[in-house]
């Protein structure tokens, strides 16, 4: 027998969760067609001996809604292994929309995930306005990888609303019943759920808070019973969970799943502030569970910070006078500068005076030298105490805003500082262990496509195999349950059951992968956005090939340039083998 590709002699983690096992895996027509010892030939064969085989990577939690629009690959995500990423999380997006009311959604979209406005203005093509139409435009081009699209609570709530929306008025019956009407259009478009932000951190680049903030109980009970009426779609939240507190907000989103029928997820870490309370919400996920209600809770392999350096948009002395001055300076010109001794010595005591006062809500995170840490190259994301920048200050007997600002301009202004602010309280990841082991979280949060000038976490995928499964000293996970985390587990969460498993008739989305060499690599800053725009990007080494729809796409890390990626509208069926 002919096939299209046959992966030859691989060591097959299948999705599901078991043992490794020695297997073959055929593939026709963009499909699975036979798993273990293949006798027939393929018109392409890869060599997998020795080298671990998976399902194509799904992420649910990404931002690539404008991205999507303009370019054909998803990167960072489709570097790691990444076969399907679902976009439209945190409540914001670009549909539906009114034209008057275009600015804002790029002002939120720029202000919550940190992408350049710039680039959204040039990049987007705004050739619809229903979120159907939105769809259509995105299912007219081909990518790398397949995405999926979730309808943004931010954009839904201004299009019925206007102004109101976005000065946190509450919704009248008929915008609630607008709303259901419009939710439910979504999801039979094609939509794969509803996202909503209840985040006083989400703000538009102009400081006003995300319309959804307030948005009350009976607003989102309409909108879930849109999902309900069209008999499909994912709830996706964050959430504070102090309004007014945390067992009040999660008792609501319990009575949305028990109402609506929906699935829920909602995001998860640990706050530094309170390095205990994620157990509580994992209990009460739990006992919602145990009541026959969906809920799972995304959560990340490690910790959830930003990357500070003189190529992004923050640094520990980016609200200095001094440095703010520099901003429209080349990074030669500014390291010129900042070489200077009066320039140093003038930027430490602008930090000091800016000590307790800072123009940057942000700037006490960015300047606790005792939770900054040294990056590194390869990056070090549980790194040990003796890289806080507080103990390489003493070392080299500095003061640590002294140490921080000569590391800043190392590699030629190029490195960067790390600045945990989630899920390091206690200087390690093993609450990232219990969260990942709970059987009611999913592997979430990457963010793909967002933060673009502070983080690049699109590489969580490989961080899960590289050091869960092989790197850490001591709690990790066998290969076979990390894989089937990322893949048939967040598959199922957001209701593709087409993936995500390597069986007869599933989807052909695969990774061959060799985990002696699979490594996170240090992020680079480029300028490859529409209108020159900045965004950090990090490759991964070890993927000798990733496959989507049968059709290899990267080999050894680069691109083969076919696209065979799609738009996956609404929920897919488990296939008949």
């Amino acid at each position: 027998m002919r096939h299209d590709l046959v992966i030859r002699g691989g060591e097959l983690a299948d999705g599901r969760g078991g043992a490794l096992r020695t297997a073959d895996v055929a593939i026709d027509h963009g499909r699975i067609t036979a798993v273990g010892s293949v006798p027939g030939t393929g018109r392409d064969e890869i060599d997998a001996r020795g080298k671990l085989v998976t399902p194509g990577f799904v992420d649910i939690h990404t931002h690539y809604d404008g991205q999507a629009s303009w370019d054909t690959r998803m990167q960072p995500s489709s570097w790691h292994g990444v076969t399907t990423a679902v976009m439209g999380n945190c409540g914001v997006g670009f549909a539906p929309v009114h034209a008057r009311h275009r600015d804002r959604l790029v002002e939120l979209m720029e202000g919550v995930e940190d992408i350049p406005g710039t680039a959204l203005h040039e990049g987007l093509s705004w050739q619809w306005e229903s979120f159907g139409d939105y769809l259509d435009a995105l299912a007219g081009q081909r990518r790398d990888i397949d995405i999926a699209a979730q309808l943004p609570h931010g954009a839904l709530r201004v299009f019925v609303m206007g102004e109101r929306g976005a000065r946190l008025e509450a919704a009248t019956a008929d915008d609630r019943a607008q709303m259901r009407q419009l939710a439910a259009e979504a999801m039979r478009a094609g939509a794969i759920g509803f996202s909503t932000s209840r985040s006083v951190n989400h703000r538009s680049i102009k400081g006003e808070p995300t319309p959804s903030l307030r948005a009350t109980e009976d607003e989102l009970q309409a909108i879930a019973a849109g999902l309900k009426d069209a008999g499909s779609g994912v709830l996706q939240f964050i959430s504070d969970f102090n309004m007014p507190s945390l067992e009040e907000e999660f008792a609501m989103l319990t009575r949305l799943v028990r109402d609506s029928g929906r699935p829920l997820s909602f995001s998860l870490g640990q706050r530094h502030s309170a390095p205990d309370g994620w157990r509580q919400l994992l209990a009460l996920t739990t006992d919602a569970n145990a009541q026959g209600l969906p809920m799972v809770a995304q959560v990340a392999p490690r910790p959830i910070g930003v990357l500070l350096g003189l190529q992004g948009s923050r640094h520990p002395f980016s609200s200095c006078a001094s440095m703010q001055a520099m901003d429209h300076l080349s990074l030669d010109q500014r390291l010129a500068l900042m070489r200077q001794p009066a320039v140093r010595a003038r930027a430490l005591a602008e930090l000091q005076q800016l000590d307790g006062r800072p123009a940057d809500p942000l700037l006490p995170r960015f300047s606790d030298f005792r939770r900054l840490y040294a990056f590194g190259d390869p990056p070090d994301y549980e790194p040990p105490p003796e890289l806080a920048i507080t103990a390489i200050a003493q070392q080299r007997g500095q003061t640590p805003a002294e140490a921080a600002y000569d590391m800043l301009l190392a590699d030629n202004g190029r490195g960067f500082l790390f600045a945990p602010f989630a899920n390091y309280a206690h200087g390690h990841l093993d609450a990232c262990h219990d969260m990942l082991a709970h059987p009611h979280t999913v592997p979430g949060l990457g963010d793909g496509g967002a933060h673009v000038s502070v983080i690049s976490d699109g590489s969580f995928p490989t961080t899960m195999l590289a050091h869960w499964g092989r790197d850490r000293p001591h709690g990790r996970f066998d290969l076979g349950w990390l894989v089937k985390r990322q893949t048939a587990d967040t598959a199922r969460t957001v209701g593709l059951l087409d993936r995500g498993v390597v069986a007869p008739g599933y989807r052909a989305d695969l990774n061959v992968i060799d985990m002696d060499t699979l490594r996170v690599l240090a992020p680079v800053m480029v300028a490859d956005l529409p209108a020159g725009g900045k965004r950090l990007l990090q490759r991964a080494t070890g993927y000798d090939a990733t496959i989507v729809a049968g059709v290899p796409t990267y080999r050894h890390g680069e691109a083969t340039g076919a696209l065979p990626g799609q738009l996956v509208r609404g929920p897919q069926v488990v296939p008949v083998g």
